[in-house]
């Protein structure tokens, strides 16, 4: 019973770039695995990679095949046997608050492929769950994962923009998100923040113009405005007043950031929502997807001592939002045509058995196949928000 809890405290006393290989040898001992290897996903979320220089490791496997894909997109232990080599290889999702963060893959001795027994399941699945902990406290003291996530290299405003994200996606019981930024590899000015208390979560969708690392500086000072106000207690409208005079300070009205600023409270699914630029919002509901109306205000940073006002909508049970920047409903394909909205509905409803957390990446990808493989003239965010409400709340 108490095995989980030795293997937390003994990743905790590792250093942060061998906690993998401390593992390994955990599970080697402890199931007389053949083999232990983390797969952590890229930036793209189209590739599992392997972390380090592992004697087992078979390269990156594609996100949606192979058995650790299949695992990473269920989020549930996937086995596969291979009767010639007597073995059958465990994948086992490496997940921390919703956040997928990739696969833990131990390969066992079964000459007749039985699989693990229960016990053992559970074990090497506590086993996962206390490395997916770990990975994320390691992070802020080596560079081995944020390596292993990348299947080629970034630009410098793409490394600035993902270090800014909070993750890709995140679960609790009254809602669950997810996000995917493109091009992966070379973002620019899209980002979005989330923060979740007892009874509210705060979610900002953010567009910062230009390209490059002008984009990446300006959407850094615009959201680390809104944290800094979010997290002195300030109520939605201040947070967009002192973002917006905080980028107006700094660039006098040239550059701006449009942005969309939500409160959900979580008990009643009341939303506070200003809409500050071109990031919009699309609702499915019953089948039917429709665009949220709302008041258009003025972008971060445009002009001095703009005034913001809170919209007021509600969400019930079974809704799904779609946040989504300009990069995504006005791209043009190679004939000049938008993506439109019968385009973008087309895509939502394609989706709707898919989790949130896996929507973003199979709308881009949808997208993409509007776009074609001509140059990105902008860059796409989707966020996506399932909405389950609070169990028992009236």
């Amino acid at each position: 019973m108490d095995r989980p809890s030795a293997v937390e405290r003994l990743l905790r006393e590792a250093a942060p770039h061998r906690i993998v290989e401390v593992l390994r040898t955990r599970i080697e001992l402890r199931h007389q695995a053949v083999g232990v290897e983390l797969l952590l996903a890229d930036y793209a979320t189209s590739w599992l990679q392997p972390v380090g220089e592992m004697h087992h490791s078979s390269g990156p496997v594609p996100v949606h095949d192979d058995g650790a894909g299949r695992a990473f997109g269920a989020q549930e232990p996937h086995c596969v046997h291979d009767p010639p080599a007597s073995t059958t290889t465990v994948h086992l999702p490496v997940t921390v608050r919703g956040d997928r963060l990739g696969v833990l893959s131990v390969t066992l001795p079964d000459s007749e492929g039985a699989g693990p027994g229960a016990d053992a399941l559970d074990d090497l699945s506590a086993c996962a769950q206390a490395l997916a902990h770990e990975v994320v406290v390691a992070e802020r003291d080596t560079d081995l994962f944020l390596r292993a996530r990348r299947a080629e290299r970034l630009t410098l405003a793409a490394e600035m923009q993902w270090q800014l994200l909070p993750g890709r996606s995140c679960a609790r019981e009254e809602y669950s998100i997810g996000a995917q930024l493109q091009p992966a590899y070379a973002v620019h000015g899209d980002s979005y923040d989330w923060s979740a208390s007892a009874d509210d979560l705060v979610l900002t969708v953010n567009n910062g113009m230009g390209e490059g690392i002008d984009a990446a500086l300006l959407t850094n000072l615009a959201v680390n405005a809104l944290r800094n106000a979010r997290r002195a207690g300030l109520d939605l409208v201040d947070q967009a007043y002192l973002a917006d005079q905080a980028v107006f300070g700094q660039h006098h009205g040239s550059r701006h950031l449009a942005a969309l600023l939500l409160r959900f409270h979580l008990p009643t699914g009341k939303v506070e929502i200003i809409d500050a630029g071109s990031p919009r919002v699309w609702r499915l509901r019953g089948g039917v997807v429709e665009a949220v109306e709302l008041e258009a205000q003025m972008p971060l940073g445009m002009f001095q001592d703009t005034v913001y006002t809170v919209q007021d909508f509600e969400v019930e049970p079974g809704d799904r939002l779609f946040f989504m920047s300009d990069g995504v409903y006005d791209v043009l394909s190679p004939a000049g045509e938008k993506y439109g909205l019968r385009a973008l509905a087309r895509a939502i409803t394609d989706t709707r058995l898919l989790p949130a957390s896996q929507v973003p990446r199979a709308v881009l990808e949808a997208l993409l196949g509007h776009r074609g493989t001509g140059p990105v003239v902008d860059d796409a965010l989707v966020l996506c928000l399932d909405w389950r409400g609070r169990p028992g709340a009236g």
